[in-house]
Formats: structure tokens, sequence, C-alpha cells
């Protein structure tokens, strides 16, 4: 296996942990151990008395049905429990893609969708998202990528980085294109549940289609990225097999605390995924001021759906070098569009508690 470097994340490693304020997070602000016991009676003795065994390799009987719970037409089988969504990717790649397939992938989108598709020897297509249309995808340019060699299409809404929901119209086509090919749609949707107006919100695309894989974690609208836990949801049971039996040679099972926290999170979803999207709601005003101020330097598509937006920088300036200077210098962490492929633009996140603080402390260095 060939793969290149994952430019998102060593961006992220040189600067998440050195930088004093994220103005560029793709996770809502985190919660506590303590919180999540506190949404159960007994939950924290049942931790207590959790013996430190292996766990099931798709997931313990229980963390399996409360994510189906979370989906129509989905039971606990259909289900394949991850240490993290990036094992996922991983995993849905290298089971399903060889030399001599053929991927589309959306793009811009997180670097690994791509990099873990090229990496399997297949030949890679991206399905451009325009800013100049508003960061909305193009079924027609979808479907003009398609080959008779297309095994799988990769898409993500609502999306990282532009922060915008695929049209429901637009998702229909989608499935419709896969289905008549019998390709596999593999459907990102580690956002869903933060749409900023809820009646946009799509179907799982596991839910529309048999052949459809839905990935999710706990990360991002859950605010719990440190539990490192996320699934894949599939129908069609002989595709999730291949996949479960790649996680042999990965990471075989997860963490047994982290699993029976994240089932008692899920059991309390709606209150964990509204308390994100209040505070996103909440923050996006403050994200409004600061770009109507700073008119000179930045614009962007409104986001839709998430904790994130796309930002073009309109100085004539090396945006990743702008970057990573404001975070030295400034102690505020912005995230290149290089490590998208587009180096005009920065990913600007508003889904953290002290956002105020972050934009006070950027406005005050930029002067």
């Amino acid at each position: 296996m060939q793969i290149e470097p994952f430019e998102i994340e060593r961006f992220y490693e040189r600067w998440e942990f050195t930088a004093e304020l994220m103005l560029s997070s793709s996770d809502c602000e985190s919660r506590s151990v303590a919180s999540l016991l506190a949404l159960e009676p007994g939950a924290g003795e049942r931790l207590l008395d959790l013996r430190l065994g292996y766990t099931e390799v798709p997931g313990s009987a229980e963390l399996r049905a409360a994510v189906a719970a979370l989906y129509e037409g989905i039971e606990p089988r259909h289900v394949l429990t991850l240490a993290a969504a990036e094992e996922g990717l991983f995993l849905a790649n290298h089971a399903l893609l060889s030399n001599g397939d053929h991927a589309v992938i959306e793009s811009p989108c997180y670097g690994s969708a791509i990099a873990l598709a090229r990496s399997t020897g297949a030949e890679v297509s991206l399905w451009r998202r325009d800013p100049q249309d508003g960061w909305a995808p193009d079924a027609d340019a979808l479907e003009g990528l398609l080959q008779p060699n297309t095994r799988m299409i990769y898409c993500n809404s609502p999306n990282n980085p532009t922060g915008t929901q695929m049209s429901g119209a637009t998702f229909e086509r989608l499935i419709e294109l896969a289905s008549e090919r019998g390709i596999v749609l593999f459907s990102d949707e580690v956002y869903r549940g933060l749409e900023h107006d809820p009646a946009q919100r799509l179907p799982a695309a596991c839910e529309r289609y048999e052949r459809a894989i839905s990935l999710n974690t706990v990360s991002k609208s859950y605010g719990l990225p440190g539990l490192r836990i996320g699934w894949l949801v599939c129908r069609d049971e002989g595709l999730l097999e291949q996949m479960r039996a790649l996680k042999l040679y990965t990471t075989i099972c997860s963490s047994a605390p982290s699993e029976v926290l994240v089932e008692l999170a899920l059991r309390h979803s709606g209150d964990l995924i509204g308390a994100s999207r209040r505070l996103v709601l909440d923050n996006l005003p403050l994200l409004d001021d600061f770009l109507w101020r700073r008119a000179d330097l930045l614009t962007w598509t409104r986001p839709t759906a998430g904790p994130i937006g796309f930002a073009r920088v309109l100085a004539d300036v090396d945006v990743h070098n702008w970057c990573e200077s404001i975070a030295r210098d400034a102690g505020v962490l912005l995230l290149p569009g290089t490590v998208y492929g587009v180096p005009d633009h920065v990913r600007l996140g508003f889904g953290r508690a002290n956002l105020a603080e972050a934009l006070g402390r950027l406005d005050e260095h930029l002067g």
C-alpha cells in the first residue's frame, strides 16, 4: 500500500495542542465523563463494575442495538462499530476497492477519503463542489464521471469543510445513479443532526439503498471525540462482512469503557446533539459579525449545517504560512485550505464555547 501524507492531521499534530484557542475545530464542545454518567441512574456503578476484557469484533450487542435504534429499518446485525470513524474509511476502501476499480470521491472533503481510495490502486475521480455555486454538488457532473468499473461513490453531507447540505433532490438522484449500476455508496454522515434547519435533514443513505454504507461517530455532533468510537451501517450483509473481516487486521475490537459510554450517549442522542446544535446556532451570528467587519479579508458561503465553514481569503498572502503565523503569534488556530487542495481558503469552526474569545484574539492580532 502506498499512501500520501495526511496533510490535515499533520497540520493539527503540529499546532492543535500548541495554539491556545481553536477557531477551526470540526467537532463540537466536548463533555465530561461525569456529565455522561449523570444521564442515567446507576450508570457510574455500571462503568466501575465493568471488566476490562476484550470486546466483540462488531461491537457489543448493546452498543449495536443502540446504534440501530437511530435508524429506520436497521437491525443490530447491520451495524459494525469502529475504533473511530477513520477506521471505517480505511476498512471500506481496502475491503471493497482494488487495482482496476474506479471510485468517485466528493471534493473538497476530509483528506483520507481521497488518499485511502488511491492507496488501493483504484483509479479515483473527484466530484468537485464549486464555490461559485455555493458549494452545491452537481448530480449531472457525477453522472459524467461514472465508468463501467466504478465500484464506489463517496459523499459527505453535511459537508466538511464547507458546512453545506446536499439538497433532497440531489440526494435522491445520487441514490438513483448508484442503485441503477449497483455501485456502493459510502455516505459520510458524521455531522448528521447538526443541520441548522432540521427540515433540511436527509435520510441516512443506508435507509434508502441496500448497498449504501452510512458512516457516523460520536466525535462531531455529540462532542465526544475522546471516546474514539464510530460505526458503519449497511443492509448488505455481504459488504459488511468484507469490512468486518478486514477489521481483524486493524483494531480487532474497541475499548470496553468507551463502548459502555457511547451506548449511554446514544440512548440520549436527542439531548446531546440538541445541545451541540444550539451552541452552533448561538455562535454563528458571532462569525457573521466578524466576517462583516473583516469583509476586506474574508468571505464565505454561509454554512447551513454543522459547526464549520470554508472562507476565502481575499488578501494576497500564502494562506498556509498566514495560518501558521497566526497560530504562533496570536495562539489562534485556523485550518488552511491547502490541506483540502483549496489554497485560498481557511476552515473556520464555531462549535466551541470559547468562540467569542478566539474571535476577539484574532481581531486584536489582525489590528
